[in-house]
C-alpha cells in the first residue's frame, strides 16, 4: 500500500516523539503536529488498520517494523535536507519548513546526489 505524505508526517513524528519520551499518545501527536484531535484520531485509526503502528490498553502508541522503516527513511531525509539547506544559507526556521515540504517527494537519485554533497560540504 502507498502511503501519502500526511501518513509519512505522522509516522515520522511518532519516531520524533519516541527518541524525547518514553511513551506516546495521541494528544502528543496533536500537540507536536498541531492537529486538531478528531483529525489525529482518524489518521492514527488508518495507521493501525494499514499495519504501520500499533496502540497497547493504555492507548499507548508504538510504530511497527514497516512503520518504522517509513518514518526513519522520511526522518533521515528530513534531517539531511535540513542540513543541505543551511549549508547553503538559508535561515534555520526556512530551511525546516523546506525540508519538510520536499523529503517526500524527491526521489532516492536525487535525495542520495544530495545527501553526497552534503557530506562533501561538512
Amino acid at each position: 500500500m502507498s502511503l501519502l505524505e500526511s501518513g509519512e508526517n505522522y509516522l515520522e513524528a511518532i519516531l520524533m516523539l519516541s527518541k524525547k519520551q518514553k511513551e506516546i499518545h495521541a494528544i502528543d501527536i496533536v500537540n507536536h503536529l498541531k492537529y486538531s484531535k478528531p483529525s489525529v484520531s482518524i489518521m492514527l485509526k488508518k495507521l493501525k488498520e494499514d499495519g504501520y503502528l500499533t496502540i497497547d490498553t493504555n492507548s499507548h502508541i508504538f510504530l511497527t517494523d514497516s512503520g518504522k522503516k517509513i518514518a526513519e527513511k522520511i526522518y533521515a531525509r528530513h534531517t539531511c535536507l535540513t542540513e543541505f539547506l543551511l549549508k547553503i544559507g538559508v535561515s534555520e526556521t526556512i530551511a525546516e519548513e523546506d525540508a519538510c515540504k520536499i523529503e517526500h517527494d524527491l526521489t532516492d537519485e536525487t535525495f542520495n546526489a544530495i545527501k553526497d554533497l552534503t557530506e562533501k560540504l561538512l
